[in-house]
């Protein structure tokens, strides 16, 4: 046996070291490995359906970009669970959409539709009897329709204006049976289609908080518009303001501070109850003869009443300040937000 301190770890020419990064490699059970390999086949089918993708998706970007209309959304079994939520992405990113089940459109929801709309059906097989039944009655009505689908050669493919080939190599279940790595690549494809179309518009933040005002979300995409103080809530003097006048309008708008603007309602400084301290211990008596102009702080912080309030909440704490004066494009208030509003918000 080799020798050692008592400090030392004994270690024979057998030993092997296993690094603390492969340990849990070397101890993975068989249900983390079949995990792993369900994982790496979706992605996989994912990557292959990246390189297929051709101009049959600009087709379908375009179809929806004209539409002046709704997207509905249609699929049958798995099918439809996906394409539910593809139809929630559209509307959420600004893409008016809705799921509507194929065999509930020959029971009276073909009433739903309008011809300035467009469909969009999903069916790996393309051959789905509900969704088939519903080819003839869509192309009546001329709307155009997109196809996703594994066959391009199915009926839903040949009924389709714009056929997006979602084709997988096989599933990740063991029987190659069960919808799995089809219905990623759809879900992959739908978001895909969605995040393209809300970039093609232009949608911003403010216009994704409008579309989820409810919930953790919600809160975190509320513009400043929506909590901000305005009209005679906001403190405001002139530049000529004096002292007095200065010390009244803190006091009655109860904020601490009161903004200063130039006769044509140009922001050009700020007062705070601070400001009134130092102006004292610098003037002495004097400081009750100086004018708003004389004691005011220059370029405050400023934010617009589009941005988002988490970006006033980040404002405020990288400045340490707890007020800030909302301003138009010509730095003219428009209103003023506290912390105190951000935290009945719920921002904070």
């Amino acid at each position: 046996m080799a020798q050692t301190s008592d400090s030392m770890p004994i270690q024979t020419e057998s030993s092997t070291f296993v690094s603390p990064g492969n340990a849990h490699r070397a101890a993975d059970s068989q249900p983390l490995r079949q995990a792993r390999q369900v994982l790496r086949e979706e992605a996989d089918a994912i990557l292959a359906v990246r390189e297929r993708l051709d101009e049959s998706f600009d087709k379908a970007v375009e179809l929806i970009l004209k539409c002046t209309g709704k997207v509905v959304v249609t699929g049958m079994g798995k099918s439809g669970h996906i394409g539910s939520k593809i139809a929630a992405t559209l509307a959420s990113t600004g893409t008016p959409a809705f799921f509507v089940h194929p065999a509930e459109l020959h029971h009276g929801d073909f009433g739903m539709l309008d011809k300035r709309d467009v469909v969009l059906a999903l069916s790996f097989t393309g051959e789905t009897q509900e969704i088939k039944l519903a080819l003839e009655p869509i192309k009546r009505l001329g709307l155009p329709l997109i196809a996703l689908t594994g066959d391009r050669s199915s009926t839903l493919a040949r009924y389709g204006d714009v056929t997006i080939d979602v084709a997988v190599e096989r599933e990740a279940c063991p029987l190659n049976l069960a919808p799995t790595s089809s219905t990623t690549v759809s879900l992959a494809v739908g978001d895909a289609l969605a995040i393209v179309i809300m970039t093609r518009r232009g949608f911003k933040a403010e216009d994704f908080a409008r579309s989820h005002p409810g919930g953790s979300l919600g809160k975190k995409l509320v513009t400043i518009d929506n909590i901000m103080r305005s009209g005679v809530a906001v403190p405001q003097v002139e530049l000529g303001a004096p002292y007095a006048v200065v010390l009244k309008e803190i006091s009655e708008k109860r904020l601490g501070f009161t903004c200063v603007c130039d006769p044509d309602s140009v922001l050009e400084g700020i007062i705070t109850d601070g400001d009134l301290r130092r102006a004292q211990v610098k003037f002495g008596a004097e400081a009750f003869d100086k004018i708003a102009r004389e004691i005011m702080t220059v370029n405050p912080k400023t934010i617009s009443s589009s941005s988002l309030a988490v970006e006033a909440l980040q404002l405020m704490e990288r400045h340490q300040i707890s007020d800030l004066m909302i301003v138009d494009e010509l730095k003219r208030p428009q209103g003023v937000i506290h912390l105190k509003d951000l935290l009945r918000a719920g921002i904070v």
